[in-house]
């Protein structure tokens, strides 16, 4: 099995945070969303993975140090991790034939930001499989139309009429992906574009039209990382799961100084409060400092200072320092707010 994991889109609706760290690599509850999405497919899939491919862009966003932790991530799950680069933001379909060599047997594609919590067998009789999640309003997403057999006969983009509420939450199950790349190849070699971009939905309408068959696999949870209030919304569920689920969220290295955490809480390495009351769903990154404060439903990164803040829904970058009495802020990396 593999794991196609195109991320090289900058991640425009949040900004300023994705300015400097390209989005997939924001750390949600402690870890960087793309790597809890891979670990979370693995676990799902339970089975060996040989190969996770990353499709990157810019090497002068997705640098030495983006390409080294991504490979570890690969090692760690005992699988060879392979880098491409998409040259060009050319949509979905592009980002995936950009990781043509490693686009041969079976495997899931999987677009990094985006969370999961599931637990299913993939149905052996399908060619392929779309992550579905059932949604109130599905006008507002893509969405797949299921005949008598419950399989996916096609694809609609936020339908004006009610097709179905199961909306495509961007990961994929290909028994043979070959098969998605020959599709696309033909896509780009006739210069078929939706909205400018080549999509990996005309690819599969294309497989659908050859007879292949697609089922849905429906997801516990699915949690968005599009911009700043989603993000954090994603971080306390995450915090609640983990938490359910055992794990100790809070570093030993941590200084209590007349301070007072309400679980869940993420709280990472060296981190100093003082004078504090923090969560609960707050993630605090590593070498931290918070004093005379009150922070919760909120994500601070890593090696920042936050002094007589009263702090709810908010996002903080990593080196930064914010002295004041503002609650929904959200600031980036090396941001001075005093």
């Amino acid at each position: 099995m593999k794991i196609i994991v195109p991320m090289a889109g900058r991640g425009s609706r949040l900004r300023p945070h994705t300015l400097t760290v390209p989005k997939p690599l924001i750390p949600v509850a402690g870890e960087p969303i793309v790597h809890r999405l891979v670990k979370d497919i693995a676990k799902v899939l339970n089975q060996p993975i040989e190969e996770i491919a990353f499709v990157l862009g810019d090497p002068a966003f997705f640098g030495e140090d983006v390409v080294e932790s991504l490979q570890k991530l690969a090692s760690d799950l005992g699988a060879q991790g392979s880098i491409y680069r998409q040259d060009q933001p050319l949509g979905t379909g592009h980002a995936i034939m950009s990781a043509e060599p490693s686009l041969s047997g079976p495997a899931v594609v999987a677009y990094a930001d985006t969370l999961i919590r599931a637990d299913f067998d993939l149905d052996p009789e399908a060619d392929a499989v779309i992550w579905t999640k059932k949604v109130e309003n599905p006008e507002a997403y893509g969405v797949v139309k299921l005949n008598d057999l419950k399989e996916i006969v096609e694809l609609v983009e936020k339908p004006k009429e009610f097709i179905s509420d199961q909306a495509v939450i961007g990961i994929y199950y290909f028994k043979d992906i070959g098969v998605l790349k020959e599709k696309l190849q033909e896509v780009l070699d006739e210069n078929i574009m939706n909205g400018g971009e080549y999509q990996i939905n005309d690819g599969i309408k294309r497989m659908m039209a050859d007879g292949r068959i697609f089922k849905t696999g429906t997801v516990d949870e699915w949690m968005d990382c599009g911009n700043k209030a989603i993000t954090v919304e994603t971080n306390g569920k995450m915090l609640n799961f983990l938490q359910s689920d055992g794990e100790n969220l809070i570093s030993e290295s941590v200084t209590l100084e007349n301070s007072k955490i309400i679980e869940p809480c993420y709280i990472g390495e060296g981190v100093i409060l003082k004078n504090s009351t923090i969560g609960p769903n707050v993630s605090i990154g590593n070498q931290t400092i918070i004093e005379n404060s009150t922070v919760k439903n909120s994500l601070i990164q890593s090696a920042s200072t936050i002094k007589n803040a009263n702090l709810e829904e908010a996002m903080i970058g990593n080196h930064a320092y914010y002295d004041g009495d503002f609650s929904r802020v959200s600031i980036g990396d090396y941001s001075v707010l005093e």
